[in-house]
């Protein structure tokens, strides 16, 4: 999954979104209620519904090698758009009691599918180890596991060597000041120094963040939901070594209008040396660019600590009131073992991160690889424990007018404290 989708709503929407979520909660719980009375029933079909984010193209792979090993059994395949789309796709129908017996749980759907029940828990499956720790984690309530992650993303820094060659640069800057002295070097050369898209919370400023946060002990955002901390405490010392990029010149205030694909694009034509983006962006540049040699970077800390930026990807979860519980749990089996891996894998370019498998990756993701599979990484709006989808709105309204010089770091971390204390 990309960073984009974790932020991709309109700014617009800000008030249309808090009154989603809230309405989203109670028709799932009223689903829940409303489906007491009607467990789930085992037809004994061998046929499981499923609905996913992923196209028809890239699923059906997997779907034509799970039917081959399991005779008589029939995957029926249903697609919703990323990330608006699906999301309200699967309310609809889990409102409705017509979700499939397999679905994607998301980021911005966890908290409601997991504290209304509305998957089966996964933690007694035999195959569960087989789950990286983090993607565990990410899905995990009171110790019930809800979503089957296999994969995971990264987002750092992607260089275009070509033109850091040209200002005398091939090694990677160890600290922030280093990086804002190649930028500088870029610049003064006439070389734009770097873009980052204004869409979403940008991948340096993610990973400045889980700087941060491992210097909490990984309790930042814990912390700051039991008000034992704030954003402005948390978060202000990042915003400001971010800031520097906008204060020194060195990266255009105009990237608060910028999308991740206009970004991409100004790589791909060799406009500007270096961008902020994610893992999944070096298929689109070997099909645009195919003779452009590049590479990805972590951020470095101002303290010399490098990290990258990321989250796991979606999970498969299984509608505790399934239809057909004995195939959705042969199909969710499926999706975790070594050959659905490497069919995806195949497929998407995808860093797998379950135990039984080594994906194969553009060489681009070579250093990323490692941290990714680890979980060494951090996204905002997956750590928070509650209303991520309001604060993550938020996040960028305040993060666009910050870009813009209109208000302040400590302003940006002000913003966030007074939002999180209006949906508590």
């Amino acid at each position: 999954m990309s960073l984009r989708s974790h932020f991709q709503r309109p700014l617009r929407r800000r008030t249309v979104a808090r009154v989603a979520t809230v309405a989203a909660a109670a028709a799932l719980v009223g689903a829940a209620l409303a489906g007491c009375s009607s467990p789930g029933n085992d037809t004994g079909s061998k046929t499981v519904t499923f609905l996913s984010w992923d196209n028809k193209t890239t699923m059906q792979p997997l779907i034509t090698e799970f039917q081959k090993e399991n005779p008589g059994y029939t995957v029926k395949f249903s697609f919703a758009q990323p990330v608006t789309g699906y999301i309200q796709k699967l309310q609809t129908e889990l409102g409705s009691g017509t979700a499939p017996d397999v679905f994607i749980i998301t980021a911005e759907n966890k908290q409601q599918i997991m504290a209304g029940h509305f998957a089966k828990d996964l933690s007694q499956e035999s195959w569960i180890s087989n789950l990286a720790t983090a993607a565990k984690a990410t899905y995990t309530k009171d110790g019930k596991i809800y979503g089957a992650a296999t994969s995971s993303w990264g987002g750092g820094i992607l260089v275009n060597e070509g033109l850091l060659a040209k200002v005398g640069y091939t090694g990677q800057p160890k600290t922030w000041q280093e990086f804002l002295d190649l930028c500088k070097k870029l610049k003064d050369a006439g070389i734009t120094p770097f873009y980052e898209a204004g869409d979403g919370i940008p991948v340096t400023l993610a990973a400045l963040l889980g700087i941060q946060n491992q210097t909490d002990g990984g309790k930042m955002d814990a912390d700051i939901w039991a008000d034992k901390s704030t954003f402005v405490k948390s978060w202000t010392p990042a915003l400001k070594t971010w800031n520097e990029l906008f204060d020194q010149g060195l990266e255009s205030r105009s990237v608060a209008g910028l999308t991740g694909d206009q970004v991409q694009q100004e790589f791909n034509q060799g406009k500007v040396a270096m961008i902020g983006t994610g893992s999944w962006t070096p298929g689109g540049i070997r099909q645009a660019a195919p003779d452009l040699k590049f590479q990805f970077w972590p951020v470095p800390g101002a303290n010399g600590t490098p990290y990258w930026a990321g989250a796991v990807s979606p999970g498969y979860a299984i509608n505790a009131k399934a239809k057909d519980p004995q195939a959705a749990e042969k199909w969710v089996e499926f999706l975790q073992s070594k050959k659905a891996a490497q069919i995806y894998n195949k497929e998407t370019g995808t860093i797998m991160t379950t135990k039984d498998f080594t994906p194969v990756v553009d060489p681009s993701l070579a250093k990323m690889v490692d941290p990714v599979r680890k979980g060494d990484f951090y996204l905002p709006a997956v750590s928070w424990p509650t209303n991520s989808d309001v604060l993550s709105t938020t996040s960028v309204s305040l993060m666009q007018q910050n870009i813009l010089g209109k208000i302040t770091p400590e302003q940006f971390a002000k913003g966030m404290d007074t939002e999180l204390q209006s949906v508590k």
